[in-house]
């Protein structure tokens, strides 16, 4: 598997880590001689073709051309961001990435929700790190891209001073391993959520719903359950189910869309930044223990506490 030595990026490193994931029987190979590049089997950022088919994933040559589609307003579909090498790596092996990480976690996903779950890394992620590369946007502000983070780990000139030139080149390798290791840390993170949703749904789905349908109660706690409920149940307006520490139970507020710090009904004003006896006195919850200053998570020791909370905070005392 070969890919360009020197200085590592996001485009390259991505890239890389999928495909030494998907292929543990490798020999990573950072190097730029044309004939090298010629008998490995993947090559990634390096050599000036793109062809799936024989594992080439570069994007660098003049008359590349790849890119995404997106439908415009008339539904039609339209050039969109151009392709750097994660995402040429990722269009041709995310569902199969996807579905490994859903076998370590003893899961079984069809292929339709395979190619789904992809495309949202693709639109959440990897899109991101093409436009980085391929000189079309910051994305993000200071470091906090995954693109500058992986380039905070490229060798510095003055530890670069005191190498030997193949010390130098052990030390790029090792770097670069070390960016593979963080990019499947948090991809491998970012898909086990997905994945978490998408196996969650119908559980949310089939919660029972209390006082007139607007709260909607989850026997398991922990599980995602903002976007079902944010998409597919508008009556509803807080959400009960327990809490990690055995007993209790929350309740808490949904947003009006997923991401969004405007919840559909807030908690009473006058809970905001309760606790214990407080929180009692002011509820007549005797087991109330907390309610969250911006109003969006208040908890109680029991489920018969916390579904008193949310009653009052319904309006259904």
């Amino acid at each position: 598997m070969a890919t360009h030595n020197g200085s590592h990026h996001a485009d390259d490193t991505f890239g890389v880590a999928v495909l030494t994931a998907l292929f543990p029987d490798h020999i990573l190979l950072r190097i730029r001689d044309p004939d090298e590049i010629a008998r490995a089997d993947f090559a990634v950022d390096v050599g000036g073709e793109w062809d799936p088919a024989r594992g080439r994933f570069d994007h660098h040559q003049r008359d590349f051309d790849g890119a995404r589609t997106r439908l415009d307003a008339q539904g039609q579909p339209v050039r969109a961001e151009g392709y750097a090498s994660a995402g040429l790596v990722w269009r041709e092996f995310g569902p199969a990435y996807v579905r490994q990480v859903a076998e370590r976690m003893g899961r079984q996903v069809d292929e339709a929700a395979l190619v789904a779950i992809a495309q949202d890394v693709d639109s959440a992620l990897v899109r991101y790190l093409d436009l980085v590369d391929n000189g079309e946007d910051t994305v993000a502000p200071g470091i906090f891209g995954l693109s500058e983070l992986l380039s905070l780990l490229n060798t510095d000139w003055m530890e670069e001073q005191a190498l030997t030139r193949e010390a130098h080149a052990a030390l790029q390798v090792e770097r670069f391993r070390e960016g593979m290791a963080l990019v499947r840390r948090f991809l491998d993170a970012f898909l086990r959520r997905k994945i978490g949703q998408l196996l969650a749904a119908d559980k949310v789905r089939a919660g029972r719903r209390l006082f007139d349908g607007r709260l909607l109660y989850l026997p398991e706690g922990g599980m995602p359950w903002t976007r079902v409920v944010v998409e597919e149940m508008p009556e509803v307006q807080l959400v009960l189910y327990p809490d990690a520490e055995p007993g209790r139970h929350q309740i808490r507020t949904v947003p009006q869309r997923p991401g969004s710090f405007h919840a559909r009904l807030d908690l009473p004003a006058a809970w905001a930044g309760l606790r214990d006896e407080e929180l009692a006195a002011v509820t007549g919850v005797a087991d109330a223990a907390f309610c969250h200053r911006n109003l969006f998570i208040a908890v109680a020791r029991s489920y018969e506490g916390a579904l008193r909370l949310a009653a009052q905070a319904l309006g259904h005392n």
